[in-house]
This record gives C-alpha cells, sequence and structure tokens, in this order.
C-alpha cells in the first residue's frame, strides 16, 4: 500500500483525489490547502489541513498547486525523505527536493466534471529509478497510460496541449457566440465537434484537413470575412486560413 497525501484542492487535486480513492493499491492520508473553505469538501472523507506542519508522514506528497507555489512549498515540507513530486505540465523537476519527481496528468480538469482515469496519460519523471519505479507503480494504479517524458518533452506536450485544448476550445466559444446572435443552436455543431475529434486521434490531422481555406475556396472566405463584424474574429480567421494555406501550398 503507497501512503499518499495530495497538497492542493483545486481541479487537478480533486480528480487525483478521487482517483487515489477508488484505488485499493493507495493509502490516501491527507489532503492539504491554504484556504480552509476549499477543503470543506474533502473533509468528512479523508483528513485534511491547512498548515504544511500539520502534514503527517507519507510515501509520497503529490503538489498539485499552482506553478509558482511549487518551489515554495517543497522548501517549506518538514519530510524532506519522502518523494516529492509536483503535476505541472511547464516546470522542470525541481532542485529542491531530496526525492523529486513529476506526476503529470495530461488531460483538462473541471471540479464537476467526472473523468476517468483509465483513459488519462500520466506523464512521469524522476530523479532517480527507484523514485520513478514507486511513481510508476502509483500511476497504474489508476491508470493503464503511462509515459516517461523527460522535462524538456513535457514542457513540448504541454504547448501542444494549449493548442489542441485550451485554444480549440476558445474557438468553440467564438461558435457559440457566433451562433448565439444569429439564433442557431449550438447544439447543431456538437456531431461535428465530436467528429473532428476523433478523426484526429486516427489519423495525423494534417491528412484529414477539411473546409475552405484548403481548397482555396475564395468566395466562401470572403464572405466569412464579410459575415464577421468582430474585428478580433476577423484577424483570427484570416490567420487560421493563412496558416493553414501555407502547410497545403495555396494562398490567401
Amino acid at each position: 500500500m503507497i501512503t499518499v497525501s495530495i497538497l492542493g484542492s483545486g481541479n487537478v487535486a480533486t480528480h487525483l483525489y478521487r482517483a487515489f480513492a477508488e484505488s485499493t493499491e493507495v493509502q490516501l492520508v491527507q489532503i492539504y490547502g491554504r484556504n480552509p473553505t476549499n477543503l470543506l469538501a474533502f473533509k468528512d472523507k479523508v483528513s485534511t489541513c491547512s498548515r504544511l506542519e500539520d502534514l503527517k508522514k507519507v510515501d509520497i506528497f503529490i503538489l498539485a498547486v499552482k506553478d509558482d507555489a511549487v518551489e515554495e512549498i517543497i522548501q517549506k515540507l518538514k519530510h524532506r525523505d519522502a518523494i516529492i513530486a509536483h503535476t505541472s505540465g511547464s516546470i522542470p523537476l525541481s532542485q529542491s527536493a531530496k526525492k523529486n519527481g513529476v506526476f503529470y496528468p495530461l488531460q483538462t480538469f473541471s471540479k464537476d466534471t467526472p473523468v476517468d482515469f483509465k483513459h488519462i496519460p500520466l506523464c512521469l519523471e524522476a530523479s532517480d529509478k527507484e523514485i520513478y519505479t514507486l511513481l510508476e507503480k502509483l500511476a497504474l494504479s489508476i491508470s493503464p497510460k503511462v509515459f516517461s517524458i523527460s522535462s524538456e518533452q513535457r514542457k513540448s506536450l504541454h504547448l501542444s496541449a494549449v493548442f489542441v485544448c485550451n485554444f480549440v476550445n476558445h474557438l468553440y466559444h467564438i461558435g457559440e457566440s457566433l451562433c448565439e446572435k444569429n439564433e442557431v443552436p449550438f447544439e447543431i455543431l456538437h456531431a461535428l465537434i465530436l467528429e473532428t475529434a476523433r478523426k484526429a486521434s486516427l489519423h495525423s490531422p494534417k491528412a484529414v484537413q477539411t473546409g475552405p481555406a484548403v481548397r482555396n475556396d475564395q468566395k466562401s472566405i470572403a464572405t466569412h470575412l464579410e459575415r464577421l463584424t468582430d474585428e478580433k474574429y476577423k484577424e483570427i480567421y484570416t490567420l487560421l486560413t493563412q496558416s493553414i494555406q501555407a502547410t497545403y501550398g495555396t494562398k490567401l
């Protein structure tokens, strides 16, 4: 049985708590959070604390906190012989911990949206083989998708994730706002969204690109630009069209 405490009470911490709570190989000892109010959701299910000095010794501390708080918390932890693993996609292995690692779940998390960790890749890194082995055991207790990823690779993954998740979601927002403006149910686009994601997971996205930009359909492009009254949206449309046409050798 691996003993674990989670430091953090946000989206990532909440979902890791739920996953570890269901694992028969993990004993979840404590949840730490600076704001006692945020700990109320956990209070009846696991021991909580809002002071680092109240943390008990465990095998692994999982730091699911903001990037700029990671080093500060590591330096203040009194249990320096435990493995300390952060969940950040963009910061490297800590230099402050004696036994340091990374336990990075590559997924978008919202507290009220359930996720199945069996389908979530866990990207691991550790300062030595022994630490990696224990982190791997912990990861495999909640997901079969476990990858050894270096700090440099993780930075590239995080950047890629911003493009395929955060930026794409913002484009969904723009599409939804255009639908609302014209009194069209956004629901009509749901099937298209799902099919686009499905194709991108089955093939190279470059191989399945469709639309007026890749076809060099100048008439449709001009019509779309004319209909876009928001200059920010028009600029985004133009930049993406130019990028697609540069990729496929056509010209705006």
